[in-house]
């Protein structure tokens, strides 16, 4: 992979990473926590929201390596979910609006990469590299979905899956190890094991929103 190619999936990750945690303090705001809306994190200004290595260096470096699988996160908006409304909803419903987020921009791109299609005069010229650009996007949102609701913490999953467990059990769930699960989770992505368990998800959901297979 070309260092402009790199550099397009980061910018691209980095984007769509941002809309992830925008959503979130959004969604937050409106459920009546205004920490992220008060530190300035309910903004589009990528200062806010990128860790160096989270948000570059290791998406860049899982390219490089040619991982199939693309990940990373920006730095996660505060929120303190004492100021719900109702907390048991709450958590769950601002956990998902990241990935529902990124969900929706893969909708979007996959639509576009459908539009595009439509004209073929258009698809051979500049409209390739268009639907390049909206692939990679598509991609990247449909993985950052999925990661991201797998009920392991600190991921948005492990916070939707809190729901249904008794309150007991919930604490002592999201009081495991945030570092070791992660670790464990990079080590099971960047295996073809962990490959073999998410491509049929995310080929599923790639060829729906843009009849492209990958």
């Amino acid at each position: 992979m070309t260092l402009l190619s790199v550099f397009i999936y980061v910018v691209v990750f980095i984007f769509s990473a941002i809309i992830h945690e925008v959503s979130h303090g959004y969604v937050a705001h409106l459920r009546g926590d205004n920490t992220a809306k008060l530190m300035g994190r309910i903004t589009m200004n990528p200062l806010s929201h990128i860790e160096l290595f989270g948000s570059i260096l290791l998406p860049a470096m899982l390219l490089f390596l040619k991982s199939p699988i693309l990940f990373g996160w920006a730095k996660p908006v505060p929120i303190d979910s004492r100021n719900f409304k109702n907390p048991k909803l709450d958590i769950p419903l601002v956990s998902l609006a990241g990935p529902s987020a990124n969900l929706l921009l893969a909708l979007v791109s996959g639509l576009g990469i459908r539009f595009i299609g439509m004209f073929p005069n258009f698809e051979v010229g500049f409209g390739a590299s268009i639907q390049s650009f909206l692939y990679i996007m598509l991609i990247i949102n449909v993985i950052l979905t999925i990661i991201n609701l797998i009920p392991i913490p600190p991921l948005d999953g492990s916070k939707v899956a809190t729901y249904f467990m008794p309150r007991d059990v919930a604490v002592k769930y999201m009081n495991l190890n945030s570092f070791i699960c992660l670790i464990a989770l990079l080590l099971l992505l960047s295996s073809g094991g962990g490959w073999t368990l998410l491509h049929p998800v995310i080929n599923f959901l790639v060829v729906t929103f843009s009849g492209i297979p990958y």
